[in-house]
């Protein structure tokens, strides 16, 4: 059966779509004529434009395009949409907004002591981990994916914490604490190593975890989450098998796998990026040494 039986809203979620426009509008607004509102302004380089434009992408396919609605019918659309919403769009957005944006924003009162404390590295690599696993324990889940107000407080907690995570990592911002060289190395590795009891339990569980994705009652429950409820009034709605072929445990153990690779790929990117990084600094190091070396032999 086709999705489109839920209606354009609940397809194409419009307003989320909307809000992203304007913040993206909001964006060029402030990168572009309103940056005289901030102190030493330099211009956007055109990379950091593409990826804010690929985060706000990232997050419509996530929470607004098709995949929210399909993730609230099946496990395994579920994890993907997480995966992107967790793993993707956070360094999407420290990459795409200015420095100089940034350090304006975690100069704030209220901002500043937060981002110190929930930044430093063992915090946040422990806070996203454990957020996320806590998550997918299975009478915490249920009750979550059923309830709007516990589901959307959940979500942003987790996101936000993701940003922790990735800030010790990815920031450049000058007279901010950073982690450098093999612990950087270190880092991203503690992070695959901690999210794989999740994906672990989840891929290798004997019989379906989630009542959510088992029960008809409980699932219709949470597609109220994503569907009008007049539209869900008018449907007769059986289950998941309804929209998928898969059985409720293959739904689930591909849930655990997708999002396992496309950690993988994820960490594994930043693993590369780190290397690249570390190698242009020695050489930069290099050249420095060799530029001096003909003043030393003097």
């Amino acid at each position: 059966m086709s999705l489109n039986i839920f209606g354009f809203r609940a397809m194409w979620s419009p307003y989320f779509f909307i809000f992203l426009v304007l913040l993206t509008i909001l964006y060029f607004y402030l990168t572009g004529p309103g940056r005289k509102h901030f102190r030493n302004p330099e211009p956007v380089l055109l990379k950091q434009k593409v990826y804010f434009l690929l985060a706000m992408i990232s997050l419509y396919i996530s929470k607004g395009s098709p995949l929210d609605l399909f993730g609230h019918i099946t496990f395994s659309g579920h994890m993907a949409s997480m995966a992107i919403l967790f793993l993707i769009v956070p360094p999407l957005l420290i990459f795409g907004i200015p420095i100089w944006m940034w350090q304006a924003f975690v100069s704030l009162p209220i901002i500043h002591p937060i981002m110190k404390l929930f930044t430093q590295p063992i915090i946040a690599l422990l806070l996203f981990n454990t957020f996320f696993s806590l998550y997918h324990v299975p009478m915490i889940f249920d009750v979550v994916k059923t309830n709007p107000l516990y589901h959307s407080i959940v979500t942003t907690v987790i996101f936000v914490a993701a940003f922790f995570m990735y800030w010790p990592l990815l920031n450049k911002l000058p007279n901010w604490k950073q982690i450098n060289g093999l612990k950087k190395i270190a880092y991203i590795i503690g992070n695959s190593v901690l999210i794989t009891p999740a994906c672990g339990l989840i891929i290798f569980a004997s019989s379906p975890l989630f009542e959510t994705y088992s029960n008809p009652q409980a699932w219709i429950q949470a597609l109220s989450l994503c569907v009008p409820s007049e539209m869900l009034s008018g449907l007769s709605l059986t289950g998941p098998e309804m929209f998928s072929s898969m059985p409720v445990m293959e739904d689930q153990q591909l849930g655990g796998i997708i999002m396992k690779i496309i950690q993988e790929i994820v960490y594994g990117s930043f693993l590369a990026y780190v290397f690249y990084e570390w190698a242009r600094k020695e050489r930069e190091k290099d050249k420095v040494n060799m530029d001096y070396s003909p003043e030393i032999l003097k």
